[in-house]
């Protein structure tokens, strides 16, 4: 059982490390917070920082010129060994440049000197309280040495998303959540609310591109009785839904044009109407958004209002594609293993040097989802107790690239084919080797997907082959194929 966390609103139980060459700051620091009730521990440079430092402190104020190793160093070895610690950085040499780059690095905030003693309380109960919601929300989705806020990572680029998260989360500004498909955007959306004072509120989400054009007002807005035909009755939107919380508008790129003027005016006046309504309707909505598309190439073409791109780009946040961060992967094989092993009542205790290393040479074009799904199949179809190199489906087991492109936008990628290329759909209980079983389960996936996609655009095909990634014509052929064809 964990020891309870003390409360992050008094100082009783907290622990802060200052460090700062200048020993007047220093005393300063410590009388501040020692009114506070705060345990305080100081230093006089990085280094006699670094020895201070262990599990019980909770949070760091460090001056960002000091002699030796300067605040920037320390702020990157904190970040890698006490990830869940928030830095506070102070200096008077303050400007746009190093602040961007400290948040990067994963300071929480930034103060310039001379500051408030009223700046300096506020920041660290901020701080504190940061602290204690991310020790709270330890999950086995990868809190503590696997990662934070329900992902899986420690690599440098995932912790500068813990690090904008721990800045902004608790904040009314909009936030744009930008990355290819299958990056985790959803997750990032849950962890912005989770960690804020709306976290008690609603967490409204709605997929823009699953929305046909007509019904896309009604579904935000909602309708009054007799709006139109099929309105026996009023209905709130989403926007109401999420009256006091956070509303994730997810894959924002999809909604129209004439739509988008809408949606404008309800972020700079937080009000709206119901279609077929005349009350006006107040609401207090922090909004995040989400897209894989580029939105000044949409902007250039006219597809996209370059107001509204402003207002929702208050807080941009790019999620790095699985490529770029390979050294989180055996993070994630774990996570999965387990994950799966509990679903599909499988043993397994690892993988192999030789499949690991496969898998952390592959691209993955569907980035963490499509690494979910190779190893909920290799289970599957194993025996255990490891995953062996010859476990792993096609193409990544034989070491072969994948027949697939990144994805540019849309909601998921379909997986390859066995060497064959067959598409020919093997009927079931006729599964004899692991070829056949691999390519029974890719069939299984694919129509799931495609069955998914156009039930989610209304049976359109057109608008299905742009989530899959795919041409139209192409998606007509396997939904031949696949017998999907009629039921479109």
């Amino acid at each position: 059982m964990r020891p309870p966390i003390p409360d992050p609103g008094s100082g009783r139980g907290r622990r802060v490390l200052v460090a700062d060459d200048e020993i007047n700051i220093r005393r300063v620091l410590e009388a501040i917070l020692r009114r506070e009730g705060y345990d305080v521990v100081t230093a006089g440079n990085g280094n006699e920082a670094l020895q201070k430092m262990n599990s019980d402190v909770h949070s760091v104020i460090t001056d960002l010129k000091m002699p030796g190793m300067d605040g920037m160093t320390l702020l990157r070895k904190l970040s890698a060994d006490y990830p869940d610690v928030p830095v506070v950085m102070i200096t008077a040499h303050g400007s746009v440049e190093n602040a961007v780059e400290a948040v990067k690095l994963g300071a929480f905030d930034y103060i310039e000197k001379p500051f408030e003693q009223e700046q300096i309380r506020q920041v660290v109960q901020k701080a504190l309280g940061t602290h204690a919601r991310a020790k709270q929300s330890a999950s086995p989705a990868g809190e503590g040495s696997e990662g934070r806020y329900r992902l899986v990572g420690t690599s440098e680029t995932i912790r500068a998303v813990y690090a904008v998260i721990d800045r902004v989360a608790d904040t009314p500004s909009t936030v744009l959540i930008t990355g290819e498909s299958g990056t985790g955007k959803e997750l990032i959306a849950r962890a912005l609310h989770e960690n804020s004072s709306r976290r008690n509120g609603p967490f409204i989400k709605i997929n823009c591109a699953a929305i046909p054009e007509t019904l896309m007002e009604s579904e935000l807005f909602g309708y009054e009785k007799g709006a139109f035909t099929g309105a026996v009755g009023s209905k709130p939107g989403r926007f109401e839904l999420a009256n006091a919380g956070t509303l994730f508008l997810d894959e924002i790129g999809e909604v129209p044009v004439e739509m988008q003027v809408k949606l404008l005016r309800v972020l700079q006046e937080s009000e709206f109407e119901r279609v077929g309504g005349i009350k006006t309707i107040k609401v207090d909505v922090r909004l995040v958004t989400a897209t894989n598309r580029d939105l000044a190439t949409e902007i250039s073409v006219g597809k996209f209002r370059e107001d509204l791109f402003y207002r929702l780009n208050v807080v941009p946040l790019q999620i790095p594609p699985l490529r770029e961060r390979k050294e989180d992967i055996p993070l994630l094989v774990d996570h999965f293993i387990a994950k799966f092993n509990e679903r599909l009542k499988k043993n397994f205790t690892g993988i192999e040097p030789a499949a690991l290393a496969n898998l952390v040479a592959h691209p993955w074009p569907g980035n963490i989802r499509e690494l979910e799904n190779v190893i909920e199949r290799t289970l599957l179809f194993g025996d255990g107790p490891t995953i062996q190199l010859g476990d792993l489906p096609v193409p990544i087991g034989s070491g072969a690239e994948p027949r697939v492109e990144p994805p540019r936008s849309g909601e998921t990628t379909l997986l390859p084919l066995p060497d064959d290329g067959e598409a020919s759909v093997t009927p079931p209980g006729e599964v004899g080797s692991l070829k056949e079983a691999v390519r029974v389960e890719t069939e299984r996936v694919e129509r799931d997907l495609i069955q998914r996609a156009l039930d989610e655009t209304g049976g359109n095909v057109t608008k299905a082959a742009r989530k899959l990634q795919i041409s139209r014509k192409s998606l007509q052929t396997k939904m031949k194929e696949l017998g999907l064809r009629e039921k479109a």
